[in-house]
């Protein structure tokens, strides 16, 4: 078995996820690379994209335009950017949580399974036409169909409480905004070729050769920290595991067995550690794909930092491929806490490249 350190394995990760060399792939093709988006925070994703090379204006014309991009409910339950030939296999994955089945969740929300197959079931009518409506408008067409009063403001929140299930049923997705607006509209009318959500077993091979594609090596149980917070079944993640097993070759990384696919297992092993200074923004794929929890990307005593309060992700800069530092924009101007040493030289060079970016970001 092949062992590794964790600077080789952090400087790989980061020339998968087009930070070491910054690469020059489009904003589909960086979100596929990456597995996905998070897009909370739309110009947090627009960053995400612009820092690793493409130009953050492409993510509006691909989701809207090409639809070779969807923005919709996926991983942990929050809002990202997919490649749309790829989404239904994330949707189908996060879909196996079924938290709604839980009398906790039931008592939370005011919503039964039964409830939600109504509201699946009016959704479909209403959106079936083709046309996008506005969170107010299918919020009041499903409470008239299904007589649900007790659940219009549920439904009608912007946390989408209601509407995550019927996102991975591929009920919907969102939909053109109109103006400040968020519209949804089905599946089917915005993906082309929409076929659908495939088996499981189909959807897991998909997804967790993303994923360690752009976060690994990696174990089951990092995997799914970043799927579903770790609440899928040990016998699920096994059984996922198992379909793409003929693809996968085991390494030790410091002493834990950890999960490569065997096509990148020599570019790894070739891969030296890396001096490389970056800065990524908040929420961004590299952070979230480790997890705030992994000590090796984020040091112990910094993780509030970074994982603040309600639940944002403080912008990081990367020193090696390890969070060494926070940054935040005051008056225009980047300014970075460091958590150690960084060289000076490369982190302004660095900087003075970001700062064009966060405006293009902003606009979008």
């Amino acid at each position: 078995m092949e062992t590794l350190a964790w600077p080789q394995v952090l400087a790989w990760r980061m020339r998968r996820q087009f930070l070491d060399p910054v690469g020059a792939a489009s904003a589909v093709e960086v979100t596929r690379r990456l597995a996905g988006v998070q897009a909370q925070v739309a110009s947090a994703a627009e960053l995400a994209v612009a820092v690793r090379g493409a130009a953050a204006a492409e993510v509006g014309r691909a989701l809207w335009d090409d639809r070779t991009l969807v923005k919709t409910w996926a991983m942990r339950g929050t809002l990202h950017l997919l490649p749309a030939d790829e989404a239904a296999a994330y949707l189908a994955l996060v879909g196996t949580v079924r938290n709604w089945e839980k009398p906790s969740w039931q008592r939370a929300f005011g919503a039964t399974p039964a409830d939600l197959e109504a509201i699946a079931a009016a959704a479909t009518e209403v959106l079936g036409g083709g046309e996008a409506l506005t969170r107010e408008e299918l919020t009041a067409e499903i409470v008239d169909r299904t007589g649900s009063r007790h659940l219009a403001d549920v439904l009608g929140s912007g946390w989408g409480t209601l509407l995550k299930p019927l996102a991975w049923w591929g009920v919907l997705c969102y939909g053109p905004p109109q103006g400040s607006r968020v519209t949804f509209i089905s599946p089917a009318h915005q993906i082309p070729d929409w076929s659908g959500l495939p088996p499981v077993e189909d959807a897991a091979r998909t997804v967790i050769r993303a994923f360690l594609g752009a976060h690994g090596p990696a174990t089951p149980e990092m995997f799914d920290a970043w799927l579903l917070r770790k609440t899928s079944r040990k016998k699920d993640l096994k059984a996922w595991f198992a379909v793409v097993a003929g693809e996968l070759t085991t390494v030790e990384v410091e002493g834990v067995q950890m999960h490569v696919l065997t096509e990148h297992l020599d570019e790894l092993l070739t891969t030296e550690p890396t001096g490389t200074v970056r800065l990524v923004g908040g929420f961004d794929p590299y952070v979230l794909g480790a997890g705030t929890d992994a000590t090796q990307v984020i040091p112990a005593d910094r993780r509030s930092e970074v994982s603040r309060t309600g639940g944002w992700i403080s912008p990081v800069v990367l020193y090696g491929g390890r969070v060494a530092g926070v940054w935040e924009v005051e008056d225009g101007e980047i300014v970075v806490t460091p958590f150690e040493d960084i060289p000076d030289g490369p982190l302004q060079a660095e900087i003075v490249r970001v700062v064009p970016l966060l405006s293009r970001a902003a606009k979008g």
